[in-house]
């Protein structure tokens, strides 16, 4: 069956190298997936040639380029009203980063010019601290992302400073002002906050999850699981979720069609990472003991840099992650109940995610085209636990950092272009689904 997908060049350029990951603690390559090669079966290498690929238009660019400076990491989020708000960063030769934004009425067709949601040297955003923009109700939004204040103007030859905070800015006129970045965590000592993900309870109020250094820990790194909760819009102080868990991969928060908050992350049990979840019925004033979502087994000495992803699906929800599991190595996509849909063992699947809505859900990856070594990205359709077919969206070679977003039927695909100067452009795809 072939889908029509309008592909829209619109902005900018980028690479994930550019990420001031140093400022983190990671190097660039840790916001990979871990793959490697092993037995095909389920969504296989041998099943590149047996993928439809969706015909595809192209239309002019949008908004002007500017080629002095490098951009990445885009997101999709949906407002009360329906507006599409697409966010990135981009960083100039200085290496001053800004988080920007931009709003579309008309169901990600066109969008409006550039706003800045905060900028600096020590702003970060990649695959495992993803910036969030937040829509409440009201119409205000709030930004969430990585923030080191200490952060100066890198020097050549030097390794920039280590460090940093989840951060927050607030926006009541749909992001032409913003508030001064202020920190998540109240606590005022030192320590590394990250990996986090950020969500609007049922509430109304915001939520941020993240990983936070273990004080006076002997070892190279230990983190453990925080969360922070606003209270008529104020956070709160943090509370510990688990003290022991994989300390180096992104967590994934969920409001449910329940209404209620499921955290997911990488648990650490004698070094056995599998996925946990915990949820509150009551918005995160009390939560359920963790629970393993899917049983892989997958024991490794050390973290793997990767963590999942959740989206609703229908009344229920799914969830995926990578799992190097000696059986079934690849990318898992299961339901909340903890029924395996796929597993992708194509050892060249990789970044994948997902979204959401009220009657399916989609999860989108890149993965080798067939005979080839440039990436495409790919889309499955979900409907309660029944899977779709694979769609390859043409246009999309050595696409990556895909990201998406469901409104009615319509399918919107974000990502960057990878380019031989290095420097990325931003296109968008909009498939009926």
């Amino acid at each position: 069956m072939i889908k029509l997908i309008v592909s829209i060049n619109i902005l900018f350029f980028s690479i994930l190298s550019y990420l001031v990951p140093e400022n983190f603690g990671l190097k660039s390559e840790e916001s990979m997936t871990i793959c490697e090669s092993m037995s095909v079966e389920v969504l296989g290498e041998s099943n590149r040639s047996k993928v439809p690929t969706t015909n595809i238009s192209t239309t002019p660019s949008i908004f002007a380029t500017d080629e002095s400076k490098a951009y990445s990491m885009p997101l999709l989020t949906l407002s009360p009203k329906n507006q599409v708000i697409m966010s990135w960063t981009e960083k100039d030769d200085s290496g001053l980063t800004s988080l920007c934004l931009s709003v579309s009425n008309d169901k990600g067709k066109t969008f409006s010019d550039k706003k800045i949601v905060a900028s600096g040297y020590g702003i970060g955003n990649n695959r495992l601290m993803k910036a969030k923009i937040l829509t409440k109700k009201d119409g205000s939004l709030v930004a969430v992302f990585m923030n080191n204040p200490a952060a100066t103007a890198p020097v050549p030859g030097q390794r920039g400073s280590r460090g940093g905070e989840v951060s927050f800015a607030v926006s009541k006129d749909l992001g032409s002002t913003w508030s001064s970045p202020k920190a998540v965590d109240t606590d005022t000592d030192k320590g590394m906050r990250g990996f986090f993900d950020a969500v609007l309870l049922a509430n109304d109020e915001v939520a941020v999850a993240y990983l936070k250094d273990v004080k006076n820990s002997t070892k190279h790194e230990e983190r453990d699981l925080r969360i922070s909760i606003t209270k008529n819009g104020v956070f709160q102080a943090e509370k510990l979720l688990d003290a022991v868990v994989c300390d180096c991969c992104n967590i994934s928060l969920l409001v449910d069609a329940n209404g209620a908050l499921n955290v997911y992350y990488r648990d650490n049990n004698d070094d056995i990472r599998d996925f946990a979840r915990m949820t509150s019925t009551d918005n995160g004033n009390t939560f359920s003991n963790p629970s393993i979502v899917y049983n892989d087994g997958w024991k490794i000495q050390g973290c793997p840099h990767n963590g999942a992803y959740s989206a609703v699906n229908g009344k229920s929800a799914i969830v995926s992650w990578y799992s190097g599991a000696d059986k079934n190595q690849g990318i898992r996509l299961v339901t909340q109940e903890g029924k395996k849909l796929t597993i992708l063992t194509d050892a060249s699947a990789k970044n994948q995610t997902v979204a959401g809505g009220n009657k399916f859900s989609v999860m989108i990856w890149e993965q080798n085209q067939s005979n080839s070594d440039k990436s495409q990205l790919f889309y499955t359709k979900v409907s309660g636990e029944k899977l779709g077919e694979t769609i390859g969206i043409e246009g999309t070679s050595n696409a990556t950092n895909g990201t998406a977003l469901i409104i009615d039927n319509q399918l919107i695909v974000a990502h960057e272009l990878k380019q031989d100067s290095k420097k990325n452009t931003l296109k968008v795809a909009i498939s009926q689904l």
